[in-house]
Formats: structure tokens, C-alpha cells, sequence
């Protein structure tokens, strides 16, 4: 397994880490994507040990908490040997303060996370989405609070957009806050927005992508084909809504894509897609996700070779889409391209 950075701190990373979204199975969404229970979690976790796989995300809305129980009881006797990585800040109740990153329910959430997983402290703790209710200020202190105490590692974001993201280096930086030194993203080959600022801007402050769906919210298993109705197994039944969308056409052509790379190299296309992003900029890790034992080793199989540069070029071109104001005058003319110094499109 390769070890990265995250972002431009410290702390070394596999370039796979393993999602527990499948661990607990609760409610409509989560039960969709797995019921793994403890004996079944510590089966996967020591298959993801033997490879290498250190790094376990999870968060406290997975099965209202209940991914976090089970990886808690599935990493027992061996927590040094894994990197814990949570996450806060989604509604989880109805109340005024079971949602949002206040002060009160940071704190709050990173003791109930705490206990949960079983340990004393938490590796990596990002924030779910932004709050804008909150000021950043006391978001940032809160969290530095929490560092100092020894209770987080190091802290990241999720979801943020790219002015929301500056707004909270800068006040850090201010400050003499800890900075966030991860930015966990959407980014697949069906979903390239991650390249237009997130990653310019990840790359100039040196936050490092864990990269959620890799997959394409499970549309790039090798399962989604033209003209063919959704396998009866698919999750997307259930919870197509809830993941981004993705136009038919291009899915199919990115799919085509990698049908012809899947032949020529014997490998499936679940591994050729999570290939393709180790090789992107600012990527720190990838997130693979499993329900069972034989998914877990296929997904493992994405490590260990390397596409060509002919066959990333063909999946960049399969999967590219004109970029969006104000970032497309830089891709297509020069004179900006020139000033941009090659930031934008991943480039």
C-alpha cells in the first residue's frame, strides 16, 4: 500500500481507506447500503490490515451512530494500529441543537463519538457541511480547543464550497488555529467538479482530498449499462435521489470508456476508476466501501499498477465536461491559461 500525506501536514495516510457507511444498517438510506454487523466488521477490518488499509471513515449520522458502535467494537485490542476518521455536523434530531458545528455541539459530538468508537481520541474529525449559522471563529477555536486536549489528531471539512473553505483558512491562520488538513470530496469520473476550484485551492493551501463515491454513488460497479434496467441488487433503487445526479449519456460514454481499458488490461472497472483518481492532484486517499468480503478484495485490486498515460488520456477526454464561469476561459484561451499557470481542470 502507498502512504501519502494529508494535505501538507504530517500525518501519512494509505492511499486507500476503507468507508464504514455499510456498518450498523439503520434507516432508509443506511440500510440500503449495508447491515454489517461487528463480527462481520472485524473480518473486513483485518483483511483491510493485511493489505495495508489503515484509515477508517465513518460518521454520526451512519445509522444514526451505529457505523460508529460497530467499528468502535471491530477495531477492540488494536487501535494503535488504525487511523480514526469521523465526522459532524449533519442534523441528527429534531431539536435546535442536534444540527449545525456551535460550540456546544462540537463538543458534544466529539464526546459521543468518542464513546462510541471506544477510544480516548479521534485521528481525523471533519465537519460534515458548513455551517453558516455559526461563525467560523468559533467554530475554528472550539476544534483548536478540542486539539489541544488531545481529544482530536488533526481536523478537515466535508462538502465545503470553495469560499466557505478560504473564509475558515484564513481565520485560522488569523488566529493561530489548527487548520483543517483535509477536504473530504466528491470526485469520480462521472462527477469532475471537484477540479474547477476545490482542488486549485486545495493545492495552493495544502489541504489534502479523501475522496467520498469514487464510484459514482455505485454507478461505475460495471452493473449500469445502455439499455439495460437497473440490476434488481443495485442500491441506487433506493437512494439514487440522495447521491449527485449524473446524465445518462455521459455515464454510458464514460462507462464505454472503460469496457475498452477493463479488456486491455484485465482488470475491472470499479479498479480502473479508483486507478484513475490515485493519479489525480491534491488526492490524499481514495474511500472504498464494502458489504462483503469478495467486494472488499476487488476493491483492493485498484492498488499495486498504474494505467498508462494513453489510458488516462482517453478516460480524461471520455469523462470531460466544459468547465463552468468563470473557470472555462482558462482551460480554452491562452493568455489566462498562462496566468492561471495550469490550476484549473486537474491539469
Amino acid at each position: 500500500m502507498e502512504y501519502r500525506r494529508l494535505g501538507s501536514s504530517g500525518l501519512m495516510v494509505p492511499a486507500l481507506s476503507f468507508g464504514a457507511g455499510t456498518f450498523g444498517g439503520r434507516g432508509e438510506l443506511f440500510g440500503a447500503w449495508g447491515d454489517t454487523d461487528a463480527k462481520e466488521a472485524r473480518r473486513l477490518l483485518d483483511i483491510c490490515l493485511e493489505a495495508g488499509v489503515t484509515m477508517f471513515d465513518t460518521a454520526d449520522v451512519y445509522s444514526a451512530g451505529a457505523s460508529e458502535e460497530v467499528l468502535g467494537a471491530a477495531i477492540k485490542g488494536r487501535r494503535d494500529q488504525v487511523i480514526l476518521s469521523t465526522k459532524a455536523g449533519l442534523p441528527t434530531g429534531d431539536g435546535p441543537n442536534e444540527a449545525g458545528t456551535s460550540r456546544a455541539r462540537l463538543i458534544k459530538a466529539v464526546e459521543d463519538a468518542l464513546r462510541r468508537l471506544g477510544t480516548d481520541h479521534i485521528d481525523l474529525f471533519q465537519l460534515h457541511a458548513f455551517d453558516a449559522g455559526t461563525p467560523v471563529e468559533e467554530v475554528l477555536s472550539t476544534l483548536d480547543d478540542l486539539v489541544r486536549a488531545g481529544k482530536l489528531r488533526y481536523t478537515g471539512v466535508s462538502n465545503f464550497s470553495g469560499w466557505q473553505l478560504m473564509k475558515s483558512l484564513a481565520a485560522a491562520d488569523r488566529h493561530g488555529w489548527a487548520r483543517y488538513a483535509a477536504h473530504q470530496v466528491y470526485y469520480s469520473l462521472v462527477g469532475r467538479d471537484y477540479e474547477w476550484e476545490l482542488m486549485p485551492l486545495g493545492r495552493d493551501q495544502g489541504v489534502g482530498a479523501v475522496v467520498w463515491s469514487p464510484l459514482g454513488w455505485g454507478r461505475l460497479t460495471g452493473a449500469v449499462r445502455r439499455g439495460r434496467p437497473l440490476p434488481p441488487g443495485s442500491r441506487l433503487h433506493a437512494t439514487a435521489d440522495y447521491g449527485p445526479p449524473v446524465e445518462d449519456e455521459h455515464l454510458f460514454r464514460v462507462v464505454d470508456a472503460l469496457d475498452e481499458i477493463a479488456e486491455e488490461t484485465g482488470r475491472s472497472i470499479p479498479q480502473i476508476a479508483v486507478n484513475w483518481l490515485l493519479r489525480r492532484p491534491t488526492v490524499s486517499s481514495v474511500i472504498i466501501g464494502a458489504r462483503n468480503e469478495e467486494q472488499l478484495r476487488q476493491n483492493l485490486g485498484a492498488v499495486g499498477w498504474s494505467l498508462t498515460p494513453e489510458q488516462v488520456a482517453r478516460l480524461d477526454a471520455a469523462s470531460a465536461k466544459t468547465a463552468p464561469y468563470p473557470y472555462f476561459p482558462y482551460e480554452r484561451q491562452e493568455g489566462f491559461a498562462r496566468l492561471n499557470g495550469g490550476l484549473v481542470g486537474g491539469s
